[in-house]
């Protein structure tokens, strides 16, 4: 007997979702998706699902790539050294791989550790860039006794110095996956677009204006300081 779709909701109608998880459905929603036929409500829908359908590969995945991340790679196994001499400890069972309900690849809390976004990586490159930019920020916190809360220039100079540092802005990385194609200054505006963004989004920031103009004010000595690198490595 053929599996049919649940009828549409009044919350999907007009969408391009179809709910459901039988293969039906998940058929329908791709070819709705990729011929432009979803409307941003529908792409929402879509990802929720996809989200709840694949959380635990997710996480399964994301906790192997951090573990051999932790061990080989150049750019980690360096930070997790220079923490570890300020007294902090990064390691497996404070970097957290988790579902996440907002369009981010992570996150630093000084409580907490890292929390990484399993949901939203694309491959091990892309884990390795957002565990170097948080643990950048760990770095930061230790050293610099960074006070996140209520210091919006603090928080801008951090993210400056995570999204530079990181690797996350380096040249293929926006040619590739984010379709900025400059070959001047490239890695300055990403810095700053990123650093911007971010700061935008902090509770004490008042709008897109605001996050720019903290951003530039911080900008001289906090994009030309690389510590703990002798220069931008990655």
């Amino acid at each position: 007997m053929a599996t049919t779709s649940p009828p549409e909701s009044p919350n999907t109608k007009d969408t391009g979702y179809t709910p459901g998880g039988d293969s039906s459905a998940r058929w329908r929603n791709f070819f709705s998706l990729i011929t432009g036929n979803m409307s941003d409500k529908g792409k929402k829908l879509y990802r929720i699902a996809r989200d709840d359908r694949m959380e635990e590969a997710d996480c399964k995945r994301c906790e192997k790539q951090r573990d051999y991340l932790l061990q080989y790679s150049p750019t980690i196994v360096f930070m997790r050294e220079r923490i570890n001499e300020l007294g902090g400890d990064i390691h497996r069972d404070n970097v957290r791989c988790r579902r996440c309900t907002t369009r981010q690849s992570g996150g630093f809390d000084p409580e907490y550790g890292i929390r990484i976004c399993a949901n939203e990586l694309r491959n091990r490159g892309h884990l390795e860039d957002t565990l170097a930019h948080e643990m950048v920020h760990a770095y930061d916190h230790l050293r610099f006794k960074v006070k996140w809360e209520d210091n919006l220039r603090h928080a801008a100079c951090a993210e400056i110095r995570a999204s530079s540092l990181s690797g996350e802005c380096r040249w293929a990385r926006e040619f590739f996956t984010r379709g900025q194609w400059k070959l001047t200054q490239q890695h300055q505006e990403c810095v700053r677009r990123r650093a911007a963004l971010s700061v935008a989004g902090r509770p004490f920031c008042k709008d897109d204006a605001h996050a720019a103009r903290v951003v530039n004010e911080v900008w001289d000595s906090c994009f030309a300081d690389t510590r703990p690198f002798d220069e931008i490595y990655r």
